[in-house]
């Protein structure tokens, strides 16, 4: 077994932004150790409450390198300490696979549960998903709670959600990852008498008298009712999501989704190019609430830009599915800014993640433009090797602004421009028009003339009409779009 003992993660600090406020709010709100908070309308479950202060983290080595099993648990100290825990020692194992009854070998269970006494730690987290007989095994042998990957980053994400769209999809998560996990003891086993057959009797009628339902079964039940209904909201939510998408297209506004990995520096890039304040906090999935601002590129079209959740490798299926609605949003981008850590130690890595997320939402085929981001905290070397890799990248520090026009300019050459060209006359009591024009067309030139304005534009098809009643003898033309 290999041992790590310490895991330093280190970010860069972030300039102060709008969001100070609900930082500093959610710094003065962490939690207190031995409180806990039971899941609304399942007061009879056994849920696997996440006390996290003292904690040592394990790893199972099955592929690739040790710098990689080390990156990933470093990774998980990184996330153990945003959900407000103590990493004390990082244990990593080398095996073919995770052992089917207790994660690590069991001749490592007995290492794993001296190291726990030694440092008198109150958790044990695991690098990957573990099964329900797993988590339940290792808990038994380690005597201690045992937490796998999968809750550790659904407590993150329940921690940090903040809108009512954000709180609902994270339940729905918890949730559909707790329901396989239920386990019952002592009373909560006993089942439910059956029930008569007939009003006011005393028991059950010949053939009606059974064991009845487990206090287990209807914790089950009320989960699925729950879960029922959860998705009913998230639905509608969908619903006014695709709405806001559809004015936007009716009115030819296109859309650009900043994705990347968690930590990426995604929401500082947006307060950068649109001054949104939206919260900076050094940690993972600080960003859970997706953010969409309108900006402009430097010719004066208007686009939105969307923030959205980190991604992370390994990321749980059960946030996938239940963030789906929200990662639309990338879906139906005319752009993509994938934003990539250049001070990590292994970015590339961290990009193969992010790809296979937008593969998992159908998102991998759109126009992606690399934005290599903190190029003031990256080493020369790791920078030149991502331009090799990357010769189309950008490469910006969203702390310092260095690079920030070159990337609003190859965001407008990316962006598709308006198909029709017109030529035309705009009265002067026509400004609103002209404004319009302005706001959602590419001006290739403008004039002042003694009947109006004078302008050659690439336009939408809606607006062309629009013009169409200016354009005297040079009427629109299809152009190249």
């Amino acid at each position: 077994m290999r041992t790590q003992s310490d895991f330093p993660v280190e970010f860069d600090d972030l300039d102060a932004t709008a969001g100070d406020l609900e930082l500093e709010e959610r710094h003065a709100l962490r939690r207190v150790a031995g409180l806990s908070t039971e899941l609304a309308d399942v007061t009879e479950v056994e849920y696997r409450q996440l006390r996290l202060e003292r904690v040592v983290l394990v790893g199972v080595w099955t592929e690739g390198t040790v710098t990689d099993a080390e990156n990933s648990l470093t990774e998980l100290a990184a996330l153990a300490e945003t959900a407000g825990s103590q990493v004390l020692e990082g244990l990593i194992q080398r095996r073919g696979r995770p052992d089917p009854s207790t994660y690590v070998g069991r001749g490592k269970v007995d290492e794993l549960r001296d190291v726990v006494v030694a440092t008198g730690a109150d958790t044990v987290i695991c690098d990957g998903e573990l099964s329900p007989s797993q988590l339940r095994n290792l808990e038994q042998a380690v005597k201690v709670k045992v937490v796998d990957r999968t809750a550790l980053i659904l407590d993150i994400f329940a921690q940090h959600a903040k809108s009512k769209e954000g709180k609902a999809q994270v339940e729905l998560a918890q949730l559909e990852y707790l329901l396989p996990r239920l386990r019952g003891w002592g009373e909560t086993l006993s089942r439910q008498s059956g029930g008569s057959g007939r009003g006011g009797g005393a028991g059950g009628g010949v053939g009606l008298r059974g064991p009845g339902e487990t206090k287990l079964e209807t914790d089950r039940r009320r989960i699925r009712t729950r879960l029922a209904r959860l998705r009913r909201e998230i639905k509608g939510m969908r619903t006014v999501r695709q709405t806001k998408r559809a004015r936007r297209s009716r009115n030819s506004v296109p859309g650009v989704a900043i994705a990347g990995y968690t930590n990426a520096g995604k929401s500082s890039l947006l307060n950068r190019l649109t001054g949104a304040g939206v919260l900076v906090e050094d940690a993972l999935f600080a960003t859970l609430d997706p953010t969409t601002r309108r900006t402009a590129t430097p010719d004066g079209r208007t686009y939105v830009l969307s923030d959205t959740v980190g991604f992370v490798r390994h990321l749980p299926h059960q946030i996938v599915e239940a963030f789906r609605s929200t990662l639309e949003e990338v879906v139906h981008a005319d752009l993509i800014l994938h934003v990539v850590d250049g001070s990590h130690p292994d970015p590339e890595e961290q990009a193969r993640a992010v790809r296979e997320v937008l593969a998992e939402v159908d998102a991998d085929t759109l126009p992606e433009l690399v934005v290599v981001n903190k190029t003031d905290a990256a080493e020369e070397e790791t920078l030149l090797r991502l331009k090799r890799l990357w010769p189309e990248a950008v490469f910006v520090s969203a702390r310092t602004g260095a690079g920030i026009d070159d990337l609003r300019t190859a965001v407008e050459d990316r962006l598709p421009r308006p198909a029709m060209e017109v030529r035309a006359t705009v009265p002067y009591t026509r400004g609103d028009l002209i404004a319009r024009v302005h706001s959602r067309g590419d001006v290739l030139a403008t004039r002042h003339t003694n009947e109006g304005t004078f302008l050659h534009v690439r336009v939408d098809a809606a607006l062309a009409a629009e013009l169409a009643p200016f354009s005297g003898s040079t009427d629109s033309e299809r152009g190249d779009g």
